[in-house]
């Protein structure tokens, strides 16, 4: 019998030589093994060896497709921060910047320069605790509404995504599960994996996670943590409600589940829902940092954690190395003291109402879900594009965007759909890309119509 690895060889070549093309299907494993005068189940080996390889992707109900990604690339992944910043216009990253940034942030420097202030601040990093001033001037900057962190829970990272790290670490051990949206930050994806741990999708509905999910996959087995983005979901901007945190919070409570809840993009909903921090007070670890808020470049992590943990959280920010560097902390207490960050804030919200105009008006007709005050929109593609035909596509074009399968917790399920970063580009780029972007998405369309 023909070995399935040279069946697959075959295959690979008819991809990398253009006789299949990206998004075309493949036989059914049926009809290819009868083709073929083959078995079934080496069929099945030859299409496990090509997703493998990452040269298909295999969906549930659909069938194999060829992937639009080069023979190389991981399946699922979204591109690089190399790829992505090789193209022209990149609406992959997503980092704010707002005129007149630079010179906001410097008056606060300039105080740190001083030789004597500059020696002190580079020579160790900061502790996990951080400082009093630090403490504080965090615990103003998160408050919302009746709820303000006390200033003892607030630990530092050296960004927001260590503080995900730090926290989830110091809940899941081998083998634990992590309860998630089905559509998640794909660095906790990589954190899980790294942790021995698995991610679990929730059940969700238009308001968000459903707490009779959260019941029902606890119940089968027990879950280490949960990991929930309320506020400003990322990708879809979803926003859960004030009533449905609260049924969220009672299960939370009832079984005793920990929580690690993302308010990264939470700054731009000003008056928004209570954080889960504040209904679940000694089961929520929250996280938030200043990268987006401020500037990438120089930035800082927070977790505001129940009493009880912050040992157990302070360590494994000491067992990671993710402490926050005391130039950047020092610098981010003058920023928030001064009201640097307040003033960036008001700036970088009006800038995300107007880029989510220019979404409107350049993707009227599509379905895009988005929310008026999110630095991102979620498109799903009309047919026949799927997630990765459609990249690939717009990457013709020079236009960087992030695949759906990129958040998609379950790789069977892939949503035909992409997202689209409305913060790193300038407002007159960002229209032309979004134009262009349009105008691809009919003619793949129209293509298929007239077929």
């Amino acid at each position: 019998m023909e070995d399935f690895r040279r069946i697959a060889d075959r295959i690979a070549a008819d991809i990398s030589g253009g006789r299949l093309r990206p998004g075309q299907r493949l036989p059914p494993q049926r009809a290819f093994a009868r083709r073929h005068g083959i078995a079934a189940s080496t069929v099945g080996r030859v299409y496990g060896e090509l997703v493998r390889r990452g040269l298909v992707v295999g969906e549930v109900g659909r069938g194999t497709f060829v992937r639009a990604t080069e023979p190389d690339a991981q399946p699922g992944r979204a591109l690089t921060e190399a790829d992505a910043g090789a193209l022209p216009v990149n609406l992959e990253l997503n980092y704010p910047s707002v005129p007149g940034q630079s010179e906001l942030l410097a008056p606060a420097l300039a105080p740190l320069l001083r030789p004597d202030a500059l020696a002190e601040a580079l020579r160790r990093p900061a502790a996990a605790a951080g400082t009093g001033a630090a403490r504080e001037a965090v615990a103003g900057l998160l408050a919302t509404g009746d709820w303000r962190p006390d200033p003892e829970g607030i630990l530092f990272t050296g960004n927001a995504r260590q503080a995900i790290a730090a926290t989830l670490a110091s809940l899941v051990r081998p083998g634990g599960r992590i309860g998630v949206e089905p559509l998640t930050y794909p660095l906790v994806r990589e954190i899980s994996a790294r942790l021995g741990g698995t991610l679990v999708p929730l059940g969700c509905d238009e308001r968000g996670p459903l707490p009779v999910s959260v019941a029902a996959v606890h119940r089968t087995a027990p879950l280490s943590a949960l990991y929930l983005q309320p506020t400003l979901h990322n990708p879809t901007s979803l926003t859960v409600d004030a009533e449905r945190r609260a049924e969220l919070a009672d299960v939370i409570h009832s079984l005793g589940i920990p929580v690690v809840e993302d308010r990264i993009w939470s700054f731009l909903h000003p008056g928004g829902p209570p954080p889960l921090a504040a209904l679940a007070p000694g089961l929520v670890h929250l996280v938030d940092g200043l990268s987006k808020r401020v500037a990438p470049g120089l930035t800082a992590g927070f977790a505001v954690v129940p009493a009880e943990r912050a040992e157990a959280v302070a360590r494994a920010v000491r067992s990671g190395g993710w402490g926050a560097g005391a130039f950047a902390l020092e610098a981010a207490v003058r920023w928030i003291g001064d009201g640097t960050v307040a003033r960036l804030v008001a700036e970088k919200r009006r800038d995300a109402e107007r880029r989510q105009r220019l979404v409107v008006e350049e993707l009227a007709g599509f379905a895009v879900r988005s929310d008026p005050a999110a630095y991102f929109a979620w498109w799903r593609l009309p047919a026949p594009w799927r997630a990765d035909t459609f990249t690939a596509a717009a990457r013709e074009h020079g236009i960087a965007v992030t695949p759906g399968t990129a958040f998609s917790v379950d790789p069977s399920r892939t949503p035909d759909a992409v997202r689209l970063g409305l913060a790193s580009v300038p407002e007159p780029e960002l229209a032309r890309a979004l134009r262009t972007l349009a105008g691809v998405a009919r003619g793949g369309a129209a293509g298929a119509g007239s077929g």
